[in-house]
């Protein structure tokens, strides 16, 4: 099974994040990757210049004639920036309720921009986080999402992961890469009381422009591909960890991974 995976995300012209992340993840892990975009974003390793907004009608009419004729067996979405994009992703979404949804909440560009407006944020919560199969937020996202600080890391994960459980998604992977410190972990919880925590090593390097975009798209991948959470869970980190590793130093900030780097090996 190929795995047809839909994405709906903003585009990255530095080719390092978003859409351009989520083709080339996509394709390196054997899916088919398809896409709606959600905005335009003037962006380097240096961080996003400008953004232009799609309208929903027309993210609507890239996903429903995508669904009608090519079909889906994986869902995806990035950087959705106004309720009324949210909202009309929801209502598509709601119609496809038995293909796996990978939500990664995405908030703030590498370079510190902001690329979730604030009245969106309940909009999210209340309307696409319930929908997720699986919802993938790094530390300040959850944070955000669940308006508190998270305390004591990482043994405040554990309880923060499930809080976010609580607002509706199946599964929850909160993801540590903005702990302090070499060591980190990553928290699978799901639905019926599964956890299990994923432990690495911080790799030694300041391009890491579009790990969660990757991450994200990676377990997309593997669920529309007929694997268990769990495995796409595992196949996505270990696949992230060497395009970090063999990343080409691109760009005078956060440069981006190499998608291609030993994906099969």
């Amino acid at each position: 099974m190929r795995g047809r995976i839909l994405i709906m995300a903003g585009s990255d012209s530095g080719g390092g994040a978003g859409i351009q992340a989520d083709i080339k993840t996509v394709t390196v892990l054997g899916g088919f990757a398809m896409t709606a975009i959600t905005a335009l974003t003037a962006q380097n390793t240096l961080g996003v210049h400008d953004v232009m907004p799609v309208s929903p009608e027309f993210i609507v009419a890239q996903m429903r004639c995508v669904m009608d004729d090519l079909g889906v067996d994986a869902f995806k979405s990035g950087m959705l920036d106004r309720p009324e994009v949210i909202e009309a992703i929801a209502a598509v979404l709601m119609t496809s309720a038995d293909i796996p949804y990978v939500l990664d909440p995405v908030m703030v560009a590498k370079g510190g921009a902001a690329l979730l407006h604030d009245t969106a944020l309940t909009t999210l919560r209340d309307r696409l986080v319930p929908l997720a199969t699986v919802l993938t937020p790094n530390l300040p996202e959850a944070e955000a999402l669940l308006g508190h600080t998270i305390i004591g890391r990482p043994d405040g994960m554990v309880a923060a992961a499930h809080d976010l459980l609580a607002l509706g998604p199946r599964a929850v992977l909160l993801k540590g890469g903005h702990m302090d410190g070499d060591d980190l972990v990553d928290i699978l919880v799901e639905q019926g009381g599964r956890m299990e925590a994923f432990a690495g090593t911080r790799i030694p390097t300041r391009h890491t422009h579009g790990t969660g975009c990757t991450l994200a798209s990676a377990i997309a991948t593997g669920l529309g591909q007929g694997m268990t959470l769990r495995d796409a869970v595992v196949r996505a980190r270990t696949y992230v960890r060497k395009a970090i590793a063999a990343a080409p130093g691109y760009g005078a900030g956060a440069g981006p991974l190499d998608h291609a780097a030993g994906a099969f090996s």
